[in-house]
């Protein structure tokens, strides 16, 4: 498998796991908006500096999209304690609640629409080799708490 091929099943994945937990492929968000939200949910706490750094999207934009999530209850932000001028973003807790009421919902329905698998023995072997993929792949990207920085003297 080449880097294209690849970032291609990155995308199919995507819509698939996006219109499983929807319950269809309507409304989706940009893409950028869904990177952002990612590496949220991904790194708690982090400054919008730090988002920004991580998806490669100009501390403008970062700074706009984060504004319009916490309008939207997706996202709430603090002051940095320990530096003031700095921002810190997490989920909310509302929008962590219905992801993780959603968080089971099966993705055989979505690879039949997304994807076009039909066979029913066709959608156990993917989702069967998807389960091996995300066993694998994933324990690494396991979303982690922000270590407090340490505090300079």
């Amino acid at each position: 498998m080449d880097g294209l091929a690849a970032y291609r099943l990155g995308r199919v994945l995507m819509r698939v796991g996006e219109a499983s937990l929807k319950g269809g492929d309507q409304g989706r968000a940009p893409a950028g908006v869904a990177v952002i939200l990612m590496d949220v949910v991904e790194h708690p706490d982090s400054p919008i500096g730090d988002i920004a750094s991580r998806t490669g999207f100009p501390q403008g934009h970062v700074s706009t999209t984060v504004a319009r999530l916490r309008e939207r209850g997706l996202v709430e932000t603090t002051p940095d304690a320990a530096d003031r001028r700095r921002t810190l973003v997490r989920v909310a807790a509302d929008f962590r609640k219905r992801v993780a009421r959603r968080k089971g919902a099966p993705i055989e329905a979505a690879l039949t629409e997304i994807a076009g698998v039909t066979d029913p023995e066709q959608v156990a072997e993917v989702v069967a080799a998807l389960e091996v993929l995300a066993d694998r792949l994933l324990r690494k990207h396991a979303p982690r708490p922000r270590q407090p920085a340490a505090r300079r003297s």
